[in-house]
């Protein structure tokens, strides 16, 4: 906004006037009072200003015709006609072109200018309207009239008071604008005529050419005093307004310059104590930070911890703690997610070109997907896969990840026994870090990743905390949208993060842990799974890895058989796969050294191949009394054992082998002392327990063994040894005993028919409970396999000894 008395206006290229300071006595207001106007006069028109009588201008003179007027008038009477233009952009203005109401001027003085043109200063003496053109050439001429002025009386109070109002407002804006000199207040108060104090505010006033011309043109002095007080009064709003404006700005200015005139300093007093100056990090940080989806609360607390970060010296031990705190939260992914993709049939798809069979499996995550369809906003759930290793639990993760269209995550657990590790270090210590969570969503740039936790039940309790406490809050979907890390200092939101967690064992979780997953079971293949898996994918898998994609040779049916049967003990394919591998090694070597290698690999090729068989154990023969086969389960997945028994002199102690925990002690004691007890019904001698020692041992002693499923099977061994009675062939069993001689079911049941399975069993006694169990498990898997059900001991003896005695039997 301009100044409201502009005492520095540009009118262009033509005539720049500047008004000036008048210094009028009333003596000179007398005198032109007095004086007459001419007939006719040269008329000088002004682009921009509005020359009001008594007022004093200086103007530059460009134009030629107002160079030739000025020199002609200056020669006779000095006196000229000044009115304005009607539009500034005309060059060479006609009389049409100017208003017809002006102001005689005199001529003051005349000065040459060095770039040739002429400035005058002149002094308006009566207002004047044009009569009629005399001459356009050299320079326009007309006759005039005199205007006369209107004045009010002397005791007119209405005129009085507006002309006080009008020099009163006057003070107030040279008060107010910083821009109108001082010496302006000192001209208001020594003009004491009334009419020439509304002709000079008229002039100085910041209004358009228009607006002035309009009071110049009022005969009234009463009317044009209160035209004039009216602007005024608007221009001294405005100004207020601005000055209001003004202070506000000014303090904010003056405290972001205080502000960065002290870190100016403090970056000085750092450099000098040999630092670098780290303000471009701090606008960086800043800048970053205007594009974080965040919440108020954590913008207000990274703005606060910026400010620490610049107060510290970079030399300190805290600035690169404070440094990797702020870079973190810049980094982490607040409230970003990637988009799920819920095709249904493309999610199918990837799982079934990835994974061979695990269609309970499959199915629960198709359902999850549609529920996540329909309800869109579905807080993710946490799975846990637990089945024995190699069956594909951590790679299920990889191919539900790609199936949702989400960022993949793993985390190995295995051995984690420090609590930092997933709630992450307090920024105190010196090296601090986040845990392995945020650290991750941070490596990822996504809220919503598919996030594996592997081997969850190998996690261990150190000096250092219980990291399965720790894991309570990350699983907990109650807990977990406001996970708090020790070096984030702030809730973050994991509640959208498909956690999924694999384990091997179950027993070693900890149970509220446990409580808080869904639980997934994963069991072994069977043979055909396992050749079907191998064709489709292991063998593929292998070319690649080994370069050999592009050479035509395969491994038949049979010769995966002799490799899994022979060379194998497992529920899943790891070992499997690293066999294929010495295959697909043993064909490389054939191909560099340029020698001939068969383009299917038989059976006859897997000796040379893989060496001597590992000889896996399968069933014996029912020709020894006493030794019979049990099913046992292992974190490794289901494997037949074998329980021996024998008799020595003594007097009926019980004396037990084979690496057994105590668990499985106590049911070689319950199966001795319910054979004691019902030795009538098994008829067995009574004598024999005062006279011979019993001896259980349960082979492969370097392999610990416990749980209470052999019960049944120690059992049999016992009472076949004291009847010397053989054991059904191709039989086994689990089961545990109770000292009534109930038979209770146990678990890891489908994993115990596949070792049955691989063993060349044909016959299982199982708990009665247990066949709900095996109603679960696909028809595919009890192919040749023939299952009796019992309820107590006499009914598993009744079905597992025969009335043959054994070869060579023993007389007791």
């Amino acid at each position: 906004m301009a100044s409201f008395f502009d005492f520095n206006n540009n009118f262009g290229p033509v005539e720049e006037e500047s008004e000036l300071i008048p210094l009028m006595t009333s003596d000179d207001e007398e005198a032109i009072l007095k004086e007459s106007l001419p007939e006719s006069v040269s008329i000088l028109p002004l682009r921009n200003a509005v020359l009001f009588p008594g007022v004093v201008i200086p103007i530059s003179a460009t134009r030629d015709k107002s160079v030739k007027l000025i020199k002609n008038a200056n020669s006779n009477n000095k006196l000229i006609g000044v009115v304005s233009q009607k539009d500034s952009n005309v060059s060479d203005p006609t009389i049409n072109d100017v208003n017809k109401i002006g102001t005689v001027a005199k001529i003051l003085r005349v000065l040459q200018m060095p770039d040739g043109n002429l400035t005058i200063i002149i002094q308006g003496k009566k207002r004047f309207s044009i009569d009629k053109l005399i001459s356009e050439t050299p320079f326009i001429t007309s006759s005039i009239n005199e205007l006369k002025e209107i004045s009010p009386k002397k005791d007119n109070k209405t005129f009085q008071a507006t002309i006080d109002s009008i020099k009163d407002l006057a003070l107030k804006i040279i008060d107010e604008n910083p821009n109108i000199p001082t010496e302006a207040s000192f001209a208001i108060k020594n003009i004491h005529s009334n009419s020439f104090l509304v002709n000079f505010v008229s002039s100085n006033m910041n209004i358009s050419v228009e607006e002035k011309f309009k009071i110049l043109c009022i005969d009234d002095l009463q009317k044009r005093a209160l035209r004039c007080l009216k602007f005024m009064d608007v221009e001294f709003q405005k100004l207020s307004l601005k000055n209001d404006i003004q202070s506000k700005v000014r303090n904010d200015l003056d405290q972001q310059q205080r502000e960065y005139f002290l870190n100016q300093q403090l970056k000085t007093i750092q450099e000098e104590l040999g630092g670098s100056s780290n303000h471009q990090d701090i606008d960086e940080m800043k800048l970053k930070s205007k594009s974080k989806k965040w919440s108020k609360n954590i913008n207000d607390h990274f703005s606060k911890e910026l400010i620490k970060l610049q107060r510290m010296n970079i030399q300190a031990a805290e600035y690169s703690i404070q440094r990797n705190y702020l870079e973190l939260m810049l980094d982490l992914p607040w409230n970003e997610y990637s988009r799920d993709n819920f095709n249904l049939k493309n999610a199918q798809k990837i799982l079934n070109r990835d994974h061979y069979g695990l269609n309970d499996v499959k199915r629960r995550i198709i359902e999850q997907i549609a529920v996540m369809k329909l309800k869109g906003d579905l807080n993710s759930p946490i799975l846990c896969f637990y089945g024995p290793p190699g069956v594909g639990k951590t790679s299920l993760g990889k191919s539900i990840a790609e199936a949702l269209g989400r960022e993949y995550v793993r985390i190995s657990l295995g051995g984690l026994r420090d609590e930092a590790e997933i709630r992450g270090h307090r920024k105190t210590y010196i090296g601090a870090m986040p845990g392995r969570i945020i650290q991750n969503l941070k490596r990822v740039k996504s809220s919503n990743p598919v996030f594996v936790l592997d081997e969850i039940d190998k996690l261990s309790i150190g000096n250092q905390g219980d990291p399965s406490s720790a894991m309570l809050e990350v699983l907990d979907p109650e807990q977990n949208s406001s996970f708090y890390d020790n070096f984030l200092e702030l809730g973050f939101d994991l509640s959208k993060v498909l956690f999924i967690a694999t384990a091997n064992n179950l027993n070693t979780i900890q149970p509220a842990l446990l409580d808080r997953m869904e639980l997934i079971n994963i069991s072994g293949y069977s043979l055909d799974e396992k050749v079907q898996i191998a064709k489709k994918h292991l063998i593929k898998k292998q070319k690649v890895n080994h370069g050999l994609e592009s050479y035509d040779f395969d491994l038949s049916e049979n010769s995966l058989k002799k490799i899994i049967n022979g060379y194998t003990r497992e529920s899943g394919v790891r070992t499997l796969d690293k066999n294929i591998a010495k295959a697909c090694r043993w064909i490389a070597k054939s191909v560099v050294k340029k020698e001939s290698f068969p383009k299917i690999i038989q059976p006859d090729n897997i000796k040379e191949i893989l060496g001597v068989s590992s000889n896996p154990i399968f069933y014996e023969n029912n020709d020894i009394a006493g030794v019979v086969t049990g099913l046992a389960w292992t974190q490794f997945g289901g494997e037949i054992l074998f329980v021996e028994s024998t008799l020595s002199n003594g007097k009926g102690n019980l004396s037990i082998t084979g690496n057994i925990g105590k668990v499985m002690k106590e049911s070689a004691t319950i199966a001795l002392e319910f054979i004691k007890a019902n030795s009538n019904k098994l008829k067995i001698d009574d004598n024999i327990f005062s006279n011979y020692n019993f001896h259980i041992h349960v082979p492969e002693g370097a392999t610990p063994k416990d749980g209470p499923s052999a019960g049944i099977t120690m059992i049999t061994s016992l009472v076949s040894l004291l009847t010397q009675r053989k054991v059904k062939n191709k039989l086994a069993m689990t089961g545990e005993i109770t000292l009534r001689g109930k038979v209770l079911p146990v678990g890891g049941i489908k994993e115990k028919i596949l070792a049955a399975k691989r063993a060349n069993i044909n016959s299982i006694i199982l708990s009665i409970e247990n066949k709900k169990n095996i109603e679960e498990i696909d028809k595919k898997y009890l192919k040749g396999l023939r299952f009796y059900y019992v309820k107590n001991i006499i009914e598993v003896i009744e079905i597992a000894l025969l009335k043959q005695k054994v070869p060579n039997y023993k007389k007791l």
